[in-house]
């Protein structure tokens, strides 16, 4: 029995020396059929023989002339051949016929009149194993492919896997130029064996030469070379000249970096990196609209420099405009900058400063605040990063604690842990933000630590990941101050878009009775959601959150807690999906009562 691919209505037709007892068939506007069989073939070899072939594609498509049926047949020998090969199969045999001629018999510069049918045959024969498997001389610690061994199966993909990772052992030790000097690769077609023997050249064990940069960019070169960091005169690492391009990459001033190695060794065994880099355009502007049903619009939008001085520096300004036409206070009003500074310090270490101005007029208080501060930045590797700095924060309140002016010192450190596969539509992956700031009260003989952790799991399920489900754990505490000696902005509250949905924004506080509230001191809330596809772009999302805020630091007992559950709509965009939840409470709100909110990106 035969593997019939490629096949969309039935015919029986006599094709010369080529007859294919039944098939089906497709046809375009040419009216052109073709079809292919390979009897005794496995489905998958099967399978990858149909999408390796170019006739297929050729027959549908509607403007294909007969020229082009023809080139399509003629190149499919080489693809068939290519095919049986990858798989281990070296003695197949591969017949194409045009309308009963063999493809490979008719100039290619006298096609026939009309092209009505290509009838593909693919014998595989028999499927090889190796007799002999070798790749000398390899470096210490080498490891070949799992299957590169005699009496395996000797499919051609494995020969050069086995050869790749023989001179990759090689340029791991340092021998940059390491390349196969010889491969003998014989077909014994009796046995049914092949014989792979390979013969590398490791050539000199080199070190780091110098990063060639053309000056022809808008990043000065010694400032390019800094933030890669090639470390000249070290024993050269394929990892390493990996880890200079990502510190290209990361600064986001180019659209495209390639560092290559250079063809020639220089004096002292070195060899130097030639940098072909493209710039990026420097500025970028983007904006966000979110929309709660008591929240009302949140506006926002940025501005960003990608160089703004010639050596990769980022300078960010944002604007947000919160609670338009809402029922949760007043306006909120924010704007702040950012300015960064790559390979300050060393070449995964720079600098920041950065500025807040804000006005928060919120239901249960009204604060107004200026925060300006700087301090060092650290990349640790493509997942970790941390932040250190100093800041000071200058507020003014008005809450049912009274009027007062807060002055505090602030020692910011943070690490985040970002492992999610795709940031703005996560399918698999985790998210760890960790934030502990210690301060200073100036005003006030105070002193202690506000602390933030914020964790999130995207676990993907199902074909093609097509479910996900998704959690996020937010745990916070304020220490070694009261209450009153402390910012709103610096307390706690739960409710709304970002804690639990389907509750009022900041709905839970500490309540100090005759209807005075505050933040709390403690805070955790807790989101699982499921997201499941729907058609086309759309998708759907059931979510449950949870919340607490209590009035002592580390404890669950001097608090309220709330929840909320919802479902929501998803439609996917090339800048994140469009968000679209519906939400009611299920403890601590009225019941019946429903939230919406819209925006832009995943929920969490």
């Amino acid at each position: 029995m035969g593997v019939f691919l490629g096949i969309t209505r039935p015919f029986l037709t006599r094709l010369g020396a080529l007859v294919l007892c039944s098939g089906l068939w497709a046809a375009p506007a040419l009216a052109a059929e073709w079809g292919l069989v390979a009897p005794g073939a496995p489905d998958d070899l099967g399978d990858r023989l149909r999408a390796a072939s170019t006739v297929g594609d050729t027959v549908e498509r509607d403007t294909a002339t007969r020229q082009d049926l023809l080139a399509a047949a003629q190149a499919d020998y080489a693809r068939m051949v290519g095919v049986l090969y990858q798989a281990g199969y070296y003695s197949g045999t591969v017949n194409i016929a045009v309308d009963g001629r063999e493809a490979a018999d008719i100039p290619p510069l006298s096609p026939p009149d009309q092209v009505s049918q290509i009838a593909i045959l693919v014998q595989s024969g028999p499927k090889f194993a190796f007799s002999t498997a070798r790749v000398t001389p390899l470096a210490q610690g080498t490891e070949l492919p799992d299957g590169f061994a005699p009496g395996q199966p000797a499919p051609s993909d494995l020969i050069g896997d086995a050869a790749r990772a023989g001179v990759d052992g090689w340029r791991a030790l340092g021998h940059a130029k390491a390349k196969i000097a010889a491969q003998d690769i014989t077909a014994n077609h009796t046995q049914r064996r092949l014989s792979a023997d390979i013969t590398l050249t490791p050539g000199p064990r080199l070190r780091f030469g110098q990063l060639q940069v053309p000056n022809t960019g808008a990043v000065r070169p010694e400032r390019i070379r800094a933030i890669a960091g090639l470390p000249s005169g070290q024993v050269f690492s394929p990892d390493d000249l990996e880890e200079a391009a990502q510190r290209l990459r990361r600064t986001g001033a180019f659209s495209s970096v390639k560092l290559t190695e250079a063809d020639t060794i220089s004096p002292g065994q070195r060899l130097d990196i030639d940098a072909g880099l493209v710039d990026a355009k420097p500025r970028r502007i983007g904006a966000g609209l979110e929309l709660s049903s008591l929240e009302g619009f949140g506006l926002s939008a940025f501005w960003m420099h990608r160089n703004l001085l010639g050596g990769a520096e980022r300078l960010r300004i944002e604007g947000e405009v919160k609670g338009i036409g809402g029922d949760s206070g007043g306006i909120d009003y924010r704007l702040s900058g950012r300015f960064d500074r790559p390979a300050t310090f060393t070449p995964d270490t720079g600098v920041y400063l950065e500025a807040t101005l804000q006005e928060e007029d919120e239901p249960d208080y009204r604060e107004r605040s200026l925060q300006v501060g700087g301090g060092v930045t650290h990349i640790f590797n493509d997942t970790l990063t941390g932040e250190a700095g100093i800041a000071y924060r200058y507020s003014e309140i008005d809450d049912d604690l009274g009027s007062r002016t807060l002055e505090h010192l602030l020692l910011p450190v943070s690490l985040t842990w970002d492992s999610r596969d795709d940031p703005l539509d996560v399918r698999n992956g985790y998210y760890l933000d960790m934030n502990v700031t210690p301060f200073v009260g100036l005003n006030e003989d105070t002193a202690g630590a506000w602390v933030m952790g914020d964790a999130r799991g995207y676990w993907g399920f199902g074909k093609d990941d097509r479910f996900v489900l998704a959690a996020r754990a937010q745990i916070g505490s304020v220490n070694g101050a009261s209450l009153t000696e402390l910012p709103p902005g610096m307390l706690f509250f739960s409710g709304g878009a970002g804690t639990v949905r389907g509750l009022p924004y900041q709905d839970l506080a500490i309540d100090l009775g005759g209807g005075r509230r505050v933040g709390g001191r403690s805070f955790m809330a807790f989101s699982g959601e499921v997201r499941a596809p729907l058609r086309g772009d759309f998708s759907a999302v059931a979510f449950y959150d949870v919340g607490f805020v209590g009035r002592d630091s580390w404890s669950a007992d001097n608090g309220d807690w709330h929840s909320g559950i919802g479902l929501g709509l998803r439609y996917a965009t090339g800048i994140g999906p469009i968000r679209v939840d519906v939400a009611t409470p299920v403890d601590g709100g009225s019941r019946g009562d429903i939230e919406l909110y819209i925006g832009i990106g995943q929920a969490f």
